[in-house]
């Protein structure tokens, strides 16, 4: 039988984290597994002294964006699904781009913007005079950390854009182009192990410009194009993902890829769809551990 840890984290004890915690945990007993929990502030003291022993796992599960616990893992090495560098590239915004882009995949056009300090600010924003130029607006500004569609922003004009990136200054941030024909709907493409497993439409209700369920979005089961299918594993393969939620949009001239997930939450792709991506993921794991 197969033994592994999964890492959760211990500040974001909602019933929303909980209930997916709990389904995990069913998986791996479904798949004659055995999972032990413990939450990064649990092990996080102990991880580097003879208090933890790693030789007591197959597998670590982390079901959380502590990159530094994750890192930590594998140095002892452990085998972490996913791992600190997946996770990582996809918790920062802007490193799915810069992961990304050399590789040519479609995604909205994307300006980075220049580092700054909370302490410092924006005291010359006449670089926004050129974003606007080049993206026009309506543009799309993004926090690079952030989930559930929070920390995600629609500005109409000049004047709003530098009240929001000065209120923001300090975080790291992306604009974007809005692509006008996925406008308040999307896809979300779940893939593992190099395949897509279950996907859902995804549409707003508010004319909110954001699909995100935890908005207040409708859903319902959605079969991909090819095109879309290749675009969400190809996505996966770069990232080194060995699992993930991949959010498409539709573009004038075919699929953009908007986010990857590497810890996406699933519960309403069950609700939506019956695929239980917690079964998808552990049965992944045991046929990784059985070839090695």
């Amino acid at each position: 039988m197969h033994k592994g840890l999964m890492v959760v984290n211990a500040f974001l004890r909602t019933t929303k984290f909980d209930d997916l915690y709990h389904i995990l945990l069913d998986a791996a007993q479904q798949c004659g597994m055995e999972l032990d929990v413990a939450t990064n502030a649990e092990l996080s003291p102990i991880v580097s002294t003879y208090a933890f022993d790693p030789s007591q796992y197959d597998f670590v599960l982390f079901w959380d964006k502590d990159v530094q616990l994750a890192a930590q893992l594998e140095n002892l090495g452990m085998w972490v699904f996913n791992s600190a560098q997946s996770i990582l590239w996809c918790d920062d915004k802007a490193q799915t781009y810069l992961q990304l882009k050399p590789h040519g995949i479609p995604m909205p056009c994307t300006i980075l913007a220049p580092k700054t300090f909370t302490n410092v600010g924006y005291p010359d924003l006449s670089f926004l005079d050129e974003v606007a130029k080049t993206l026009g607006f309506p543009i799309v500004l993004k926090e690079c950390f952030g989930s559930f569609g929070q920390q995600v922003y629609l500005l109409n004009d000049l004047e709003s854009l530098r009240r929001k990136v000065q209120e923001l200054a300090g975080a790291p941030l992306l604009f974007q182009e809005l692509i006008q024909e996925s406008y308040g709907h999307d896809t979300r493409i779940n893939v593992v192990g190099g395949r897509v497993v279950a996907s859902m439409l995804r549409r707003s209700t508010d004319s909110d410009f954001r699909s995100n369920l935890t908005l207040g979005g409708t859903m319902k089961n959605y079969t991909p194009t090819e095109e879309e299918a290749a675009l969400a594993i190809r996505a996966t393969e770069l990232l080194g993902l060995e699992f993930a939620g991949v959010d498409i949009l539709f573009g004038k001239e075919g699929p953009i890829l908007c986010e990857v997930n590497s810890n996406a939450h699933f519960k309403t792709t069950l609700e939506c769809t019956g695929v239980n991506m917690a079964l998808e993921i552990m049965r992944h794991i045991a046929g990784k551990l059985d070839e090695a």
